[in-house]
């Protein structure tokens, strides 16, 4: 077990993940990166952030434990295509003893224009009982080290977001985000 003084000296803030693609296989029949992928980019920073707090897939094996996204809240801002280079942004909002919310953004890598952004609540699970039980005390002092930092970033405006359907005549709704438009 790791030592609570062993908690990294910093966090970027925000995380920023390693640069990836939109692989080819993903492209849908739009000719844009379908819209379960860009869950999987931010599958893959969650992976990268939570790792330096000790979360990694490591600990599931050594502690026999892990943490389960029990609601998600992704908004699609501009379409991705084949090739594309990424990268996500990850701020901790929240945590306490059983629970982590944090929020990311996925950025297109060379050209700086948000893509999705997704807003995450996840919970600590017992692997061994399938149930939510407490993060042990050096993963705390570590998410705790990780908050402190991102405290310093102003709190995401889509975070918090519910979805509704403004009221509006029938023939006045129009979709926000143009899609058909390339960068």
């Amino acid at each position: 077990m790791r030592n609570p003084a062993d908690a990294p000296a910093l966090f970027f803030a925000p995380f920023v993940s390693s640069t990836m693609r939109a692989e080819a296989h993903w492209i849908d029949y739009n000719g844009h990166l379908n819209a379960a992928y860009y869950n999987v980019f931010f599958d893959r920073a969650v992976d990268e952030a939570f790792g330096l707090v000790g979360l990694g897939p490591g600990y599931v094996e050594e502690r026999k434990a892990s943490f389960f996204v029990v609601e998600s809240h992704i908004r699609y801002r501009r379409e991705l295509r084949e090739n594309d280079p990424v990268r996500v942004t990850l701020q901790l909002l929240a945590f306490d003893e059983k629970r982590i919310h944090y929020f990311m953004e996925l950025h297109h890598a060379a050209e700086g224009w948000l893509a999705a952004s997704c807003e995450n609540l996840s919970l600590h699970v017992d692997m061994r009982t399938r149930k939510v039980a407490a993060f042990p005390p050096d993963i705390l002092a570590n998410l705790a080290v990780m908050r402190a930092a991102h405290a310093r970033l102003p709190h995401p405006e889509d975070a918090g977001r519910s979805i509704t359907m403004p009221e509006r005549g029938e023939d006045e709704y129009e979709p926000q985000i143009a899609f058909g438009t390339r960068h």
